[in-house]
C-alpha cells in the first residue's frame, strides 16, 4: 500500500493521489493500487512560519505520528506533498522520529526525487523554482539541483516575496484559494516566470505543492513546467509495483 501525508496543504495531497491514478498501467478498476491519503492538517503547525522562526513547534513530529499511522495501516512507502517539510531542520526530525520508534516504512524525499529526475532527462536544463519563502531561504532545492550537477536561476528578493505572496496571500493566494484559484496568483506566477526568462531560465520547477493546481499546462512559452507532484507520484508506484508505472 502507497501511503500520503495529507493537510499540508489538503488539496496537494488528493493532487498526488490523482496523478498516482493516472500514472497507473490498468484495465480495471481492480488494477489500480491502494492507497492511504491521511489529511490532518490541524495537527501540523505551518512549515515555512516554522523555517522563519515565527512559531517554534517543528512540524516533524507531527508528521512522523501520522507516518507511523500509515504504516500501523498498511503502507509501505509514503511520501509527504509539501516541499518545505523537507527542509532539513523538519525531515532531520522526521527521520530520527520514525528510526526511534521502528517503523517499517521507506519515505521518498520530494525535492530529492525532482532534482534526480531533472539531471536525468535534462542535464543541461536552467532550472528556475517558484516556491515559498521557507524554502528558497533553505537553499533546499538549489542544493539538490546543484549536487546533480544542474545550474540554478533565482529570483530577485523582491520576486521571491511576489512568489511567497501568490501562494499564502489570505486575499488571492493558493494557500486559501485553491479550487477554484484566484486569477491574480496565476498572474503574479506567470509575471515571475517571464522575469526568470530574462534571466536564461530554461525549465521551471513548481516547488510549492499548491502550484500544480494554478499552473496546470505542462509548458509556460514553450519551456517546461516540472510538477514534483506528478514525479512523486510515479515515484511512489514505482517503488511498490514499477510493472504497473506506465512509459
Amino acid at each position: 500500500m502507497i501511503g500520503i501525508v495529507g493537510g499540508v496543504g489538503p488539496l496537494a495531497g488528493l493532487d498526488v493521489f490523482k496523478k498516482i491514478i493516472e500514472e497507473t498501467e490498468v484495465e480495471t478498476d481492480q488494477d489500480h493500487l491502494p492507497v492511504l491519503l491521511m489529511s490532518y492538517p490541524h495537527k501540523i503547525v505551518d512549515r515555512t512560519e516554522y523555517i522563519i522562526g515565527k512559531v517554534n513547534t517543528n512540524p516533524g513530529f507531527a508528521l512522523a505520528d501520522i507516518i507511523r499511522s500509515l504504516a500501523a495501516n498498511g503502507a509501505k512507502v509514503a511520501a509527504i506533498p509539501c516541499n518545505t517539510a523537507h527542509a532539513q531542520p523538519i525531515f532531520s526530525v522526521i527521520e530520527s522520529e520514525l528510526e526511534k520508534s521502528g517503523t517499517a516504512i521507506k519515505l521518498l524525499h520530494l525535492v530529492k526525487e525532482t532534482a534526480k529526475y531533472i539531471g536525468e532527462t535534462s542535464p543541461q536544463a536552467k532550472v528556475a523554482v517558484l516556491s515559498t519563502t521557507g524554502t528558497h531561504n533553505t537553499g533546499l532545492y538549489k542544493n539538490n539541483l546543484e549536487e546533480n550537477r544542474l545550474e540554478v536561476v533565482e529570483l530577485s528578493d523582491i520576486w521571491q516575496e511576489r512568489v511567497h505572496e501568490a501562494i499564502y496571500s489570505r486575499s488571492y493566494g493558493l494557500k486559501a484559494f485553491s479550487s477554484p484559484v484566484k486569477h491574480k496568483a496565476v498572474e503574479e506566477l506567470t509575471l515571475a516566470m517571464d522575469e526568470l526568462i530574462k534571466k536564461g531560465a530554461t525549465h521551471f520547477v513548481l516547488g510549492c505543492t499548491e502550484l500544480p493546481l494554478a499552473l496546470t499546462q505542462s509548458h509556460y512559452k514553450g519551456l517546461p513546467l516540472i510538477d514534483p507532484n506528478r514525479i512523486i507520484a510515479r515515484s511512489l508506484i514505482n517503488a511498490v509495483s514499477p510493472e504497473k508505472l506506465k512509459q
